[in-house]
């Protein structure tokens, strides 16, 4: 029986202590003197959150699938756990083993959202890794990035050995086989880093120098080592329906923050929205095969005992066979008493019926995203969704039988004025009085309407890359605009409103497009305490105020400041496929409020037919025309 890292004693004195003792369904037990790497996966989060997360559990089963390599798990202790840790020096450790992080070859950190960076600082810290690359010897873990914050790896840097730039199914064979060799054959560190640095997709910052102007923006990024690649290029999983996906998924203790199975159904997005970087690092759109899901659903929910399926897409509604496939989950599956859950969907016609057979009305409200409030704000993030569909679809809602809608908007978008602000008040009205079109007696009880408004935070890799950033009080004159908007409104009493806090939002922002000047204060900010950024209980933003003070940064240098068009970015290093200049183009649209058609009714060029598949091209392998129309 393996024996725990913590002591009863400490388990009975910590909350949810199911969080630390692994054993869960499905986890994988090796005995470690069996291989020759040990791989710890990590998620910079509570248990909870890193336990939902699709992406650890694909490369878990990568790994895992080699006799020769074993991968565990750690999370982010929770703040009770950290406090003990600390003053029993407790190393961090996996979950399967149990064993100290600080023993093994790789230590991989899911990098998810900007504001658990100082959570990646707590899990080296805790392990008892040095924080800073440059500090680490020959036996500390090689410290590898991955996820959608790689694409600007610059503000943490300092902290890693390297990043895999792009999607995990394709490279980690290629990195094991190549350490394997290297430490047969005796090579240092060093050595080892420079190899994994000419596997295509990985970066190694040490190997790079930035210069900077008397501006601060960038003057030059370049290579050190004559034997890595000018630039990265982004890996791309191009077969998804041949690719690893896991059927026998981890099955947490304690409830997760999505309790379900999750079926991938396909990557990337057709839609173009200017303000989304997924949209565009997932380039170009590639489905899974029908057969291949509704087999792996099988697999997925026999393994698990799990009583709901979630579909997982950046917009599910543009799935090919997304009819066939819930019909199926419909037949097979709801006799067992299996709810389908369907996130990312346009509410139409189809949409509103399959809901209404998967989910209980009464209980259950409809999500729409039209992300700003007027049609011309919709058309200059190129939203491709008319106030007409939302009216419409609201209304069959409605005359379906719900009476609960939540709607998602942005506030500070690019070119934004105070009619398309009181314009999110305007359109929660119209969406309330469609509810009450319906005659008294057919009504399900009042309408509630929740309008929600997040903060825009220009990211790398989108046409808004070169946009300024609303200060925190532009925000929140905004949002008093918006309130008092909504209490003009006729049905302003089943209107509720909630938005996200500016300081957070202003902080994101600096992190997403920082550079490598950052590090320091991300460093400064741990050490002064901050933990936890993205819980609003945790988060302590005069300390990050301090922490650029300090260093001698302004803060809304990287979001308060419009980019020129040939300014460096951090990031300009990588490749994702998607051209700069694509981008640009995209975002002078933007500014002339031009709609650029999707990529199934028209090619724009934008550079993701290198790839050589996806929605590039058409069934008999054609690549498709460029047609920038719109």
């Amino acid at each position: 029986m393996r024996k725990l890292a913590l002591s009863d004693e400490i388990l009975l004195s910590v909350e949810k202590p199911a969080r630390y003792i692994g054993g869960e369904v499905n986890s994988q037990i090796k005995n470690p003197k069996d291989v020759d790497v040990r791989f710890c996966m990590c998620f910079p989060d509570v248990y909870e959150i890193g336990m939902s997360h699709l992406g650890i559990q694909i490369l878990y089963d990568i790994l895992n699938r080699r006799e020769d390599t074993y991968c565990e798990r750690v999370y982010s202790p929770w703040v009770d756990l950290d406090k003990i840790m600390r003053e029993k020096n407790i190393p961090l450790f996996a979950l399967e083993s149990q064993d100290p992080v600080k023993e093994f070859d790789f230590l991989g950190i899911t990098l998810q959202y900007e504001m658990c960076y100082t959570n990646v600082l707590q899990i080296l810290d805790l392990s008892q890794i040095p924080i800073y690359a440059k500090d680490r010897g020959e036996d500390d873990p090689i410290v590898v990035g991955g996820g959608p914050c790689v694409y600007n790896p610059e503000p943490i840097a300092d902290f890693f050995d390297f990043f895999y730039i792009g999607e995990g199914e394709t490279s980690y064979n290629e990195i094991i086989d190549t350490y394997k060799k290297c430490k047969k054959e005796g090579k240092s560190r060093r050595e080892i880093l420079e190899m994994i640095a000419q596997i295509e997709g990985m970066y190694v910052p040490a190997f790079y120098d930035v210069e900077y102007k008397e501006d601060n923006t960038i003057k030059s990024i370049v290579k050190n080592n004559p034997n890595v690649p000018d630039k990265v290029k982004r890996q791309v999983e191009m077969n998804l329906s041949e690719a690893y996906y896991p059927t026998r998924p981890i099955v947490p203790f304690i409830k997760a923050t999505q309790d379900r199975v999750v079926l991938e159904i396909q990557r990337g997005c057709i839609r173009g929205c200017r303000f989304c970087q997924a949209g565009m690092i997932y380039r170009p759109t590639r489905e899974r095969d029908l057969e291949y899901l509704k087999k792996c659903a099988k697999e997925m929910l026999s393994s698990t005992g799990h009583e709901e399926i979630s579909l997982s897409s950046l917009s599910s509604s543009d799935y090919s066979y997304l009819k066939e496939l819930i019909y199926y989950l419909i037949e097979e599956f709801s006799t067992d008493g299996v709810n389908i859950s369907l996130p990312s969907l346009r509410i139409d016609e189809f949409s509103i019926d399959v809901m209404g057979k998967v989910q209980d009305i009464r209980k259950s409200s409809l999500t729409f995203a039209p992300e700003a409030g007027s049609q011309r704000l919709r058309d200059v993030i190129n939203k491709g969704l008319t106030q007409e569909d939302i009216l419409e679809g609201a209304s069959k809602a409605f005359n379906s039988g719900w009476n609960r809608v939540k709607l998602y908007f942005m506030m500070g978008l690019p070119t934004e004025t105070e009619g398309d602000i009181e314009g999110i008040a305007i359109l929660s009205d119209m969406i309330a009085r469609k509810y009450y079109e319906i005659p008294k007696e057919e009504r399900n009880g009042k309408v509630s309407i929740v309008a929600s408004t997040s903060f825009f935070v220009p990211k790398p890799f989108t046409p808004f890359q070169w946009s300024r950033m609303d200060t925190r009080d532009e925000y929140l004159d905004k949002q008093k605009i918006l309130r008092n908007k909504i209490n003009e409104q006729l049905n302003r009493k089943s209107i509720k409103y909630n938005w996200h806090e500016a300081d957070l939002s202003e902080l994101e922002g600096a992190l997403a497009r920082g550079d490598r000047q950052i590090s320091k204060v991300i460093y400064d900010a741990y050490q002064a305490g901050c933990l936890y950024d993205s819980w609003s209980e945790f988060f302590l933003f005069d300390k990050w105020l301090n922490a650029f003070e300090n260093n001698g940064i302004d803060y809304r240098f990287y979001t308060c400041r419009e980019r020129d068009e040939n300014e460096i970015f951090p990031w300009d290093f990588i490749d994702i496929g998607v051209t700069k200049r694509f981008l640009y183009r995209e975002y002078k649209r933007a500014m002339d409020e031009k709609v650029t058609l999707n990529c199934k009714q028209s090619c724009s060029g934008c550079g993701a037919t290198i790839f050589g598949g996806g929605v590039c091209f058409d069934k008999e392998g054609r690549q498709k025309e460029v047609s920038y129309e719109g």
